[in-house]
This record gives C-alpha cells, sequence and structure tokens, in this order.
C-alpha cells in the first residue's frame, strides 16, 4: 500500500475479458489463466476487481441468468446477486421484493387481487411482492427492463427469461466454474433482513443452508456476503466462515436494523475510524456509494475525496463502492456528454478519478467498461 491508502496497481494482474461485437467473441487481458485458477481468498482476486452490478445488468434485464452469463462471458471478476424470498422461503434474484418493474406480473390477471401497498423499511410501495407468492407462482412470470426509458435496447430481451432462484444461480456457477477451470466468484446480498425476519422469513438461515450444501461457506469461498444491516453479517459470522462486506448508504442515513433497534448511529459514524474498527470486527469489506468516496458538490460535480479508503484499509477492510453505469445520467457532471440522459459519457474517466482513490475494486452495471478502465489503470 502506498501514501494515501492508494494501493500500487501494477502489484497485481487484471483478470477478464472485453467482449468485441455481437457475436459474444473474448480477447482475454493479461493474467487471464493463472490468476483465476490460484485464487484462493478474497485478497486474491485482481485489483481493482470489477463487480458485474445484478450481472451485465447495462446490457441485460437484472437479476437474470442472461446478465449474469453476459457478465461471466465479459471477463467479471465477481458477479452480483440480491436475495429476497417467496411466500414459502425459497430465495429468489431480484433486486427488490416489490417486482412490479421488473418483471410481467402486472399483466397477469390472475394475480390481480396480489396488489397491495406495505411499508419496507420505512418505505410505503404498491405493487407486488415475492414474499406474498409461492416460487411455482413466480416461475409463472418472465423478467423484463426496469428501467427502459434509458435502456430501451435492453427491453429486446424483455420475457426472455424468469425469475432465479438462488440455488438455479449456484447450480449455473458451479457449472460454469467446471466449464472454465476456475471458480466463479459472487457477490451476495441480503436484502431488507430485519423486515422478512419479522414476517417469519429470516434470509441468513436459508442463504446459510445453500452455501454449505454447495460448499461456499468456507474462508476460501469464492462469494462475498453483503448487507446493508450491519447486524445481518453478525448473524451470518455466526453461521458460516464466508467473507462478508458492510454495504453503506448516504452518509446522514441509518441502517434499517439500526431504526429498529433505537441504535442512534449513522452511516456518518460508521466512516469514522470508530465506526470501521467495529465494522472489522464481523465482516471483512466495505461497500460504501460512491460519493462516500469523493462527494459531489451542488453541481454533481466531484468534491473533495474523503480518507474513507486510507481509514478502511487501515483497519484491514477492502473497499467495493458502488456503482458505476456508463449513462449520462448516473455519471458525475464533470464526465457526461451532450445533453441526452440515456446517451454514454465519459465512464473511462470516472472510472479513474475513482480508481486513484484506492478503492480495491467496484461495482459497475457495464463490466466490459470496467475491466478495459481497470487495464487502463494497471498499466498508467
Amino acid at each position: 500500500m502506498t501514501q494515501g491508502g492508494q494501493r500500487n496497481p501494477g502489484r497485481r494482474t487484471v483478470l477478464g475479458a472485453a467482449v468485441l461485437g455481437a457475436g459474444g467473441v473474448t480477447v482475454g487481458l493479461p493474467g487471464t489463466a493463472s490468476a483465476a485458477e490460484g485464487s484462493s481468498s478474497y485478497r486474491d482476486l485482481p485489483v481493482p476487481t470489477v463487480v458485474a452490478h445484478r450481472g451485465a445488468s447495462g446490457y441485460r434485464p437484472e437479476h437474470t441468468l442472461g446478465s449474469y452469463q453476459l457478465a461471466l462471458d465479459m471477463g467479471a471478476h465477481v458477479i452480483e446477486q440480491d436475495l429476497v424470498p417467496t411466500k414459502d422461503g425459497h430465495l429468489v434474484c431480484r433486486h427488490e421484493n416489490d417486482i412490479t418493474g421488473t418483471t410481467d406480473v402486472a399483466a397477469h390477471p390472475e394475480f390481480a387481487s396480489r396488489r397491495t401497498t406495505k411499508s419496507v423499511d420505512g418505505v410505503s410501495l404498491t405493487g407486488w411482492f415475492t414474499e406474498d407468492f409461492t416460487l411455482a407462482e413466480l416461475k409463472t412470470l418472465r423478467a423484463k427492463e426496469r428501467i427502459p426509458g434509458t435502456r430501451q435496447e435492453n427491453t429486446l430481451y424483455d420475457g426472455r427469461w424468469t425469475i432465479p432462484t438462488f440455488e438455479e444461480v449456484l447450480r449455473w456457477a458451479e457449472q460454469q466454474g467446471r466449464a472454465r477451470g476456475r471458480r466463479v466468484w459472487l457477490h451476495i446480498e441480503t436484502k431488507h433482513p430485519t423486515y422478512f425476519r419479522g414476517l417469519g422469513l429470516g434470509l441468513e438461515e436459508p442463504l446459510a443452508k445453500l452455501l454449505r450444501k454447495y460448499g461456499r461457506h468456507r474462508k476460501n469461498s469464492p462469494n462475498f456476503l453483503q448487507s446493508f444491516e450491519p447486524s445481518s453479517m453478525q448473524r451470518l459470522a455466526e453461521l458460516v466462515a464466508a467473507p462478508r462486506v458492510v454495504l453503506l448508504s448516504g452518509a446522514g442515513t441509518r441502517p434499517w436494523d439500526f431504526e429498529v433497534a433505537g441504535d442512534p448511529r449513522k452511516v456518518a459514524d460508521l466512516v469514522k475510524p470508530e465506526g470501521l474498527k467495529w465494522i472489522a470486527g464481523f465482516a471483512q469489506g466495505l461497500g460504501p456509494t460512491l460519493d462516500l468516496i469523493i462527494p459531489k458538490d451542488a453541481a454533481g460535480k466531484l468534491g473533495t475525496p474523503t480518507t474513507l479508503v486510507r481509514d478502511a484499509h487501515a483497519q484491514g477492510l477492502i473497499l467495493h463502492p458502488y456503482t458505476m453505469r456508463n449513462e449520462n445520467t448516473f455519471l458525475p457532471a464533470d464526465f457526461r456528454r451532450g445533453t441526452d440522459p440515456a446517451a454514454y459519457g465519459d465512464a473511462f474517466g470516472a472510472f479513474q478519478m475513482y480508481f486513484e482513490q484506492g478503492i480495491d475494486g467496484i461495482f459497475s452495471d457495464n463490466p466490459d467498461t470496467a475491466l478495459l478502465a481497470a487495464a487502463d489503470f494497471t498499466r498508467r
């Protein structure tokens, strides 16, 4: 580690591949085979690590086997799943339990009566929710693009895939690992764990059971566990040894489990040295929003970097901040190009700014872009 918490980018090779053209032809980047086969710990992953956010969600409807497969084909180092439960206790991959915008449920008249309003982590939502469906019922639905106004091209794939169970993803990862001769890394998030535990649908126990079934529960297993609720990671620390990551939202927010427990601390407290020391007692990493690395000003431009990277590394924590996307609407104002919010901006420039802070990895909807940016950075 160099001064200011930055790591020497040359000390680890970038593992990955950039997809060229629609045919899915891949060109390997330096270190592809040896780095993958030799990985026995999360600390052996390439730096910067590219985490495919909900799969290759910039190109396919999120949390589908199609999105995960494309991310793997592109060379993403780690592929993310978000887990929510069904009524009958199965874990499925959706970013939210509200499936109104990510499936065709509204077009199913047999489920019209399931539409309801709920309070999830203090937010009122109206729609259809996974916990009101059995797995068999959910499997009659088809996935669709969540933000069609921004990613119109992705709507081409609406209806192609079903909602995958987490066990299906584990089977897919094992099959792909055997075919490729290397382990497929996953980044697994428990969504709204306190809310679901209150419904009698706790996430941690069934997750731990599946991890044990597929041999992914050990210290050096090829997956991270993550949650915005620290208590979920504390609970999983008692069940499995797999590495754990605490996700952090805006500085002024409070984790929902803290709200329920009456813990007054906010994210701003957790990113202080004493908060980071506490997290390091049960987790190995942080997944902070990018604004906790470099805040934005009122105009949306990047400001002065914080000391979070340096302070977290001092506690032995790695950092995988979220989320980089190619479209103007998601980029810092400094890197937007033109006036179309759905057009691509200077994503490469933004990646370089974040990589320069010494982060260990990054979540991206566009893993091919992130891999090329990481390769550029390591060659500097």
